[in-house]
């Protein structure tokens, strides 16, 4: 009955995840061309706002996190998260400036709320030796989402626009969360110890390690958007662009579940250096050439990059925490790398716009190195379940 149940729950959140990203990816390969051209913004202006939303992100999976494994509550922080990703979008479509999308741009993000919960509850539902599955089905759906938001957007944009695009994206977040609402049952946390908050003594040396390289890692992963840009100023008009977007899109679509079961069976560590490896390469690909063909290989392997890291990741996570932790740990780790995030896409701004194009990719490919190098230290346990 139980196994029964966690199927279940498997497959509402993985519905769930679809439409939001369907929603949210109905927007996402035109944003930044909407920022720039129709609002006005610089490069240094967008990288600000995607590393303001970034850094909220990771805010408020941790501040989740922590609530949620204190108060022993899931589902309330994940319908709602839905729910701030939807009312966002309409927002984003009532900007006429700028300087409006960034309290809709906090909200949108806030909306992350519903991570590291909802990760925390896939987690417990599974097992050493379907966990990296789990999480590589709802990577998959998150991704097959987006892939249906991203031809939408194809489809639609010239023939409704920016605005009605960004209000029509707003619907698909709140059918999901009508189905946390009515099909998701409360979570219970069976662990009934008063919940102290996390401790330094609990971070262990090889969660620490892993956290100061994702760090590092974090530092050089700019925002999506400067690929999009970069795309867009060599032979790539505005219209052509979501295709690269979906390109990248349906290869991590593809490729999540197998790379989660690759870690299942080999261990989370070879996958995540596989990882690593992919973005290193998007960054060298940008530096070393500008011709279509080339940039389009370099969108192929950054779908690569994502379908190999997001899912493991979580997966090695959970793993190497404690499991009355997980929620919070899930949140702080994303906390950390998220802060660092916003510098990332701040800087990758800065430098674009006062040294060149290829400049972040340079920055990018450096960090992204010594994050490989310490990746070779870091245990690769399967200790706890």
């Amino acid at each position: 009955m139980e196994n029964k149940e966690n199927k279940k729950t498997l497959k509402v959140f993985a519905a769930a995840s679809f439409l939001n990203d369907m929603g949210s990816d109905m927007i996402y390969p035109i944003w930044p061309m909407f920022v720039t051209t129709v609002l006005g913004a610089n490069m240094s202006v967008l990288g600000f706002i995607d590393g303001l939303g970034e850094a909220l992100v990771s805010i408020s999976q941790a501040a989740s996190g922590y609530l949620s494994d204190r108060l022993r509550k899931r589902k309330i922080f994940v319908w709602a998260g839905y729910l701030f990703g939807s009312f966002s979008r309409i927002g984003y479509a009532l900007s006429s400036v700028w300087q409006h999308l960034i309290p809709f741009r906090i909200l949108d993000r806030a909306g992350k709320i519903r991570s590291a919960p909802r990760d925390a509850i896939i987690a417990d539902i599974s097992t050493i030796n379907d966990r990296g599955r789990n999480f590589g089905i709802l990577r998959m759906m998150d991704n097959l989402g987006a892939l249906v938001g991203i031809i939408i957007c194809i489809l639609l944009f010239d023939l409704i626009g920016y605005k009605y695009l960004f209000m029509l994206a707003a619907i698909p977040s709140l059918i999901g969360v009508l189905l946390i609402l009515f099909f998701i049952k409360e979570y219970k946390v069976s662990d009934k110890k008063v919940y102290k908050g996390i401790r330094l003594k609990d971070l262990t040396s090889n969660f620490r390690l892993y956290l100061l390289l994702s760090s590092f890692f974090a530092l050089g992963s700019f925002s999506y958007s400067f690929l999009l840009i970069f795309a867009n100023e060599y032979n790539f008009s505005i219209g052509t662009v979501p295709i690269l977007y979906l390109i990248f899109t349906a290869v991590a679509s593809a490729v999540s579940l197998p790379f989660g079961k690759l870690a299942d069976k080999y261990g989370r560590k070879p996958i995540l250096m596989i990882a690593y490896i992919f973005w290193g390469l998007v960054s060298l690909i940008f530096i070393m050439g500008t011709n279509v063909f080339l940039i389009v290989l370099a969108f192929i392997i950054y779908g690569l990059h994502k379908g190999a890291l997001e899912p493991v990741q979580k997966t090695f996570i959970s793993e190497i925490v404690p499991k009355e932790y997980r929620a919070s740990m899930l949140g702080g780790f994303q906390m950390i790398t998220g802060l660092c995030a916003f510098p990332a896409s701040f800087i990758a701004g800065l430098l674009w716009d006062q040294i060149g194009i290829t400049a972040p990719f340079y920055l990018s490919l450096f960090l992204t190195l010594i994050s490989i190098i310490l990746l070779f230290f870091v245990n690769d346990s399967k200790a706890r379940i």
